[in-house]
């Protein structure tokens, strides 16, 4: 765990120095006592999903050991403390800290169960002062939680100091806890999952009915809930539970966390998930077929996909909140499972107001950002109907927490309501420990939710596939809402409104939405259906519909800025390239892959990435073998983002940060014209990029229709294969591009991979 926050802050650009044990040696002449950190750092670099933006940032972070190099600690500005969870470990580790750090040093502890207090006991007053928790959650890079807890006598500047650092450097939300036993995301966290393991067998569940049931259908990860504990790790898991069971005693449902007997057995035969080779799940044969654990006979079978028909209606609800209401209405095992798990999650989060939050808010974000749910357990209480959920626990003879109660009384009727005034968004929270009146909650500057200032402020412009949002101080927002926000004349049609709009009315716009991806790329199945049927003309004019619309966006009047992040492929990609600026997220999985789908980009990707890289083998290179960034970071060495692009660490500030970018750019900005001088290198150029081809398809590297389509990309990439070098315009380059697109999509080799690819989302190599 320490050496993949070393990474982040690495990826922050910040100066590490991680130590770890020394390693004892026979001999001291070829000694590498800093051999466990060393080892350590290693592994973040190998390990996946990375934890480096790049692998170049592991030079920030300089290796050591206790023994030797902990007065390295006197050129620290903060020293983060994530050993093993045991109380003398630590205070041991801190005796020696403390001889080396210097006074104003920022202190913290990664703990995750242990009370700071306990740990603070013997450090003296300036210490104490300096000295919090910051639980990073793991991975550090990908999970958004960092729960910051103050030691018994911290100052507040320095918590405020240290949140605004995780949140703009880092890329955090910041969760301020108290100090009780697990905090908050890990103690509601632990009360689920160990929840789900007991219903799991009080109602005969197996394995992989339990994830199909406590992943995405819900709206919790894909991980759900046993192939998290394969993750996570299940030693770690019952270190965590069995620490919290010891340190509550008080708390009604200390039963939960007690280890399953069947858990306990895994634990016995240290099967403790991904770490050991098998846990819950496990890898078997040459071609690593999934195995799931049979957990009455501890064996192993080929994974089922598990059928449900009580739910098989409800499953196809795309609306997440529609889709739980019918869920938990539905009956049946599935129903009855996850009405049980559900509610008692509701029923127990809020009994812990105020124990371990004063505010239902940090119990809600806490959940949504360190266990990537999409609901927290209050937003999901008021999803499934705050008084239709009480009247069933109520009716099943269950007690409601006496805050529940009071609420009740009060007249209340949800957890959250809109109080939205004059056009700005605004949001009440029910204090919950106070029990009878709503709160104001505080506005979080920087962070636009365009499903907020859409509830506030009538919308510009709206189809089925997109909106025109006003983002206030003359920025318009052209937001997609396809399905998988993919790229259609929805999408294409609002982007001219809104250049239009904005031109009229505005100062600026942005490309932007809030889905789980900025966007796949193109509408397939409309361009396979459409192939299919021979409209070659309907097809051309998709497709110059769309370079039209690219281009308008390069030259607009107005300074247009796109905001990708999450896969941003194809399509996606070209509309991004296009923009006068990119504010992206740091995770930005940025590509061109039309390839995959026997195709090439023909919206002006091959035009844009000839201009950044000036070199045809470097645009072949990267379009020909669908090569993906995997990070912004690395999208900027990849051509994909330019000098002047900028990207927001923190996904929640992505479409603020853009904003800015935008207004920054008015005052000097002036719109180009279509450029005419781009130099092509004709004939020498396609030779050269074919006999790429042919060694790769001789080597075995490609297969034969990857070598068909190679041809193509280097007849585009070449400038046509004119003679000698030449100058030509974007709209010849466009052409190009149009002309090989539509000539693919003839082929029977495309359309089957683009069906391959619809049907199993996997690329067909034909």
């Amino acid at each position: 765990m320490g050496a993949r926050i070393a990474a982040h802050f690495a990826n922050a650009g910040v100066l590490v120095l991680l130590l770890d044990i020394a390693v004892p040696t026979q001999s001291e002449s070829n000694a590498d006592r800093s051999l466990a950190a060393k080892k350590g750092l290693d592994g973040a670099l190998k390990g996946r999903p990375p934890a480096f933006f790049l692998p170049s940032s592991a030079a920030l972070i300089q290796t050591g050991n206790f023994e030797n190099d902990l007065p390295g600690l006197t050129a620290c500005d903060w020293i983060i403390e994530a050993v093993a969870e045991n109380l003398e470990i630590k205070r041991a580790l801190f005796a020696k800290v403390l001889k080396h750090r210097k006074p104003g040093t920022m202190l913290s502890t990664n703990t995750s169960g242990i009370r700071l207090s306990d740990i603070a006991a013997n450090f003296d007053a300036e210490t104490r002062q300096h000295f919090f928790g910051t639980h990073f959650f793991n991975p550090p890079r990908y999970l958004h939680l960092v729960e910051l807890i103050p030691g018994p006598d911290t100052r507040l500047e320095l918590l405020a100091n240290v949140s605004d650092f995780c949140d703009r450097r880092l890329g955090k939300g910041v969760v301020p806890c108290k100090d009780t036993p697990n905090f908050i995301a890990n103690r509601i966290g632990s009360f689920f999952g160990s929840t789900v393991q007991m219903l799991t067998v009080d109602q005969d569940l197996s394995i992989e009915e339990v994830d199909a049931l406590t992943g995405p259908l819900i709206g919790f990860p894909k991980s759900a809930s046993y192939r998290l504990l394969d993750i996570v790790g299940l030693d770690v898991w019952a270190n965590v539970t069995n620490n919290l069971y010891e340190a509550v005693p008080q708390d009604p449902w200390r039963g939960r966390f007690v280890m399953q007997p069947f858990l306990q057995e895994m634990l016995e035969r240290k099967w403790f998930g991904d770490k050991t080779g098998g846990g819950c799940y496990k890898r078997v044969g040459k071609d690593r077929e999934i195995h799931a654990l049979d957990r009455k006979t501890m064996e192993y079978h080929p994974a089922a996909k598990p059928k449900f028909p009580e739910i098989e209606t409800a499953r196809q609800i795309e609306d997440l909140k529609d889709r739980l209401r019918a869920i938990v209405a539905a009956g049946g095992r599935a129903g009855t499972f996850l009405w049980q798990a559900l509610s008692d999650l509701l029923i127990y989060s809020a009994s812990m107001v105020p124990e371990i939050s004063d505010r239902i808010v940090e119990i809600d974000r806490a959940m949504r950002w360190g266990y990537a749910n999409t609901l927290g357990p209050f937003e999901l209480w008021d999803t499934l109907g705050f008084l239709e959920t009480v009247r069933r626990i109520e009716t099943q003879g269950r007690r409601l927490p006496p805050s529940i109660e009071r609420m009740c009384a009060a007249g209340a009727t949800s957890f959250y309501q809109a109080a939205d005034t004059a056009g700005n968004p605004r949001t009440k929270y029910f204090d919950l420990k106070e029990g009878s009146r709503y709160c104001d909650l505080e506005p979080r500057p920087g962070i636009l939710r365009l499903s907020d200032l859409k509830r506030a402020r009538a919308v510009l412009r709206k189809n089925p596939g997109a909106t025109l949002v006003d983002l206030g101080d003359g920025v318009l927002c052209v937001e997609f809402h396809s399905k998988m926000n993919s790229i259609g004349e929805d999408l294409i049609n609002m982007i001219h409104d809104g250049i239009r709009e904005t031109s009229r009315s505005a100062a600026a716009m942005v490309i932007a939405n809030q889905g789980e991806n900025f966007s796949v790329g193109a509408n397939l199945m409309l361009v396979l259906l459409t192939a299919q049927e021979q409209e070659w003309d309907d097809l051309d004019a998709a497709v110059r519909r769309f370079q039209q619309i690219n281009m308008a966006i390069k030259y607009a009047p107005n300074p247009v800025v796109a905001a990708p992040f999450g896969m941003t492929l194809g399509g996606g990609c070209e509309v991004a390239m296009h923009a006068a600026r990119v504010q992206a997220s740091a995770e930005l999985y940025m590509g061109l892959v039309e390839v995959g789908v026997g195709l090439i980009p023909a919206g002006g990707g091959c035009k844009e990435l000839l201009l950044r890289h000036q070199d045809p083998q470097k645009a072949f290179e990267q379009i020909g073998y669908a090569k993906t960034s995997g990070s912004a970071t690395e999208a900027r060495q990849m051509g994909f983002l330019r000098d002047g692009d900028e990207i927001s660490m923190n996904p929640e500030r992505l479409i603020g940060d853009a904003k800015s970018l935008a207004l920054s750019l008015v005052a000097n900005y002036a719109p180009g014209s279509p450029r005419q001088d781009i130099k092509i290198r004709g004939e020498s150029a396609y030779s050269l990029l074919k006999l790429g081809v042919w060694t790769a398809h001789k080597g075995g590297y490609i297969s034969d229709y990857d070598a068909v389509i190679g041809e193509k990309l280097a007849h585009v990439l070449s400038g046509g294969r004119l003679i000698g070098e030449q100058t030509v315009s974007e709209q010849y380059l466009l052409d190009l591009e149009r002309e090989a697109f539509l000539s693919l999509c003839g082929q029977p080799e495309t359309q089957a991979r683009i069906q391959h690819m619809l049907k199993t989302g996997k690329p067909l190599r034909n």
